[in-house]
């Protein structure tokens, strides 16, 4: 089993909890489906994607669960990375955790795993 991973605001996943749906936040709505990160690629995404954003939080979601609408995807770099071409429903998020941010303005994360 694989877990990914989604950070995102605090009031998007509030919002999703009231829908009972993520839809993707606003660059997952521009590209056409919902980003997700490994437990070793999600401290890059919070550095690169999401430095200096205050009150996230991070989804974490078994890949075997959402079927086929995951694809892993090559990145710039090529490293594969998990897109979700579907809305996630809220009952597939197995944990939800704060992602304070540290010194740097980096998100914390964690453990992941």
């Amino acid at each position: 089993m694989t877990r990914i991973y989604k950070i995102l605001p605090r009031a998007e996943w509030a919002a999703a909890q009231a829908k009972g749906m993520f839809e993707g936040s606003a660059v997952d709505l521009t590209d056409g489906y919902i980003h997700f990160s490994t437990a070793s690629q999600a401290a890059e995404t919070a550095r690169r994607h999401f430095a200096g954003q205050a009150d996230l939080v991070v989804l974490a979601v078994e890949a075997e669960a959402l079927g086929q609408a995951l694809v892993w995807e090559p990145s710039r770099g090529g490293d594969l990375f998990p897109h979700l071409y579907a809305h996630l429903s809220t009952d597939k998020v197995l944990a939800v955790t704060e992602a304070p941010l540290g010194p740097d303005g980096v998100p914390q994360l964690g453990a992941l795993g």
